[in-house]
This record gives structure tokens, sequence and C-alpha cells, in this order.
């Protein structure tokens, strides 16, 4: 590697994003075909709809599992679940608008970046577990399935406008997906946004 690059993600943290971003895509996709009626009338195939989404849901945790086998991607979940003095800094910044990046210091993952982890990782079980109350209706009393369906979908309604955001951002920052698409990311842009970080 040259050595104006940084080595950013292993192949298994790479593989890990790109297969919860598929199982996510799935899950987000196959509710707006359920839930709207224009796309339900479009697709058709109700059924097959219903299982795909619910399978997807079911196997979102799966690559999260399967990569603790990987140090690095230990490591950094890590780094996403400590935050620091420095993070509050770049949470005000944030909020304050104040882009610079001087103002925002960071290690090898920003405040944002925590707390969108952190987030997403928590309405994940969220979603799982009310869909599982929904799937299994003869396991718990109406009243259970009734509260489940309703954060389920208001939940989902949420993750759906959070993910926007994500992927946006994600379409703002050319460095930051060509690291997660390659591994690497420019040395200057390393210190420029993630000046904490030692790679």
């Amino acid at each position: 590697m040259s050595s104006s690059r940084v080595r950013r993600f292993t192949r298994a943290e790479r593989w890990v994003h790109r297969v919860t971003a598929l199982l996510m895509g799935l899950c987000v996709l196959t509710a707006a075909c359920l839930y709207v009626p224009q796309l339900a009338e479009l697709v058709g195939r109700r059924a097959l709809v219903v299982t795909l989404h619910e399978w997807s849901g079911l196997l979102l945790p799966v690559p999260v599992l399967l990569g603790l086998a990987s140090r690095a991607f230990r490591a950094d979940l890590g780094r996403l679940n400590r935050f620091g003095p420095h993070d509050r800094v770049w949470l005000r910044s944030a909020l304050r608008r104040d882009a610079r990046p001087a103002s925002r210091p960071a290690g090898k993952f920003n405040a944002g970046q925590k707390t969108y982890a952190a987030w997403i990782a928590g309405a994940t079980l969220v979603m799982l577990g009310t869909g599982l109350l929904m799937w299994f209706t003869h396991l718990t009393p109406l009243v259970w399935r009734t509260s489940a369906t309703f954060v389920h979908d208001w939940l989902a309604l949420t993750i759906g406008i959070v993910l926007a955001g994500h992927i946006g951002m994600a379409l703002s920052a050319p460095e930051s997906r060509r690291g997660l698409r390659t591994g690497s990311v420019s040395r200057e842009w390393a210190e420029r946004e993630h000046p904490l970080w030692r790679p």
C-alpha cells in the first residue's frame, strides 16, 4: 500500500457492512411493499414479500455475529462503544453546525458514527423482538401483539428516515465510501477528519 494511504477496514469488516446493508435494504424495501398500497399493487406476490421480509429481518444480526470472529471487527466495536471527552466536543460542534475539522476532533470513528451505530444496533434488536412477537402470534396475548405491531411500524418509519440520512451522509463523503469499498483511505483525509486516530 502506498504511504499516502492508510488501512481503515479489513476485508471481514467490509463484508459485515455490505451484507448488513443488503439485509437492511431488503427489510426496508419489503416493508415499503407491505405498507404502501401502490407498491403492493405494483409488486404483488404478498406472501413472497412477507417471507423475504421475515427472513431478512431474522438474518440481520448474523453478519455482526459472524464478524466477531475477526479481531479487527471486535476492536472497532470497542472503539464504537467508547465515548470520550472529544466526542462531546464533536457533538456540540455538529449541533452548532460548525463544520471546521479543527472543531470536530475524532478518533477512528467520530461521535456521529458512534451515535448512529448505537442507535441502529438498538433499533435492530427492538425490530427483531417485535417482529418475532408478530410472527409467532400463538405464543403471546393479543395486547402484546398489538403493542409489538405499533412499535414495529413506527420504529420502521424512523429507521427509514435515519437510513436515508446515513446514505445521504455517505454520498457526501467519497473518501469514507472508498474506505468501505477498498479498505484504505488517504492519509491526508485521515489526518484531517480523524486527527486522534493512530492507524
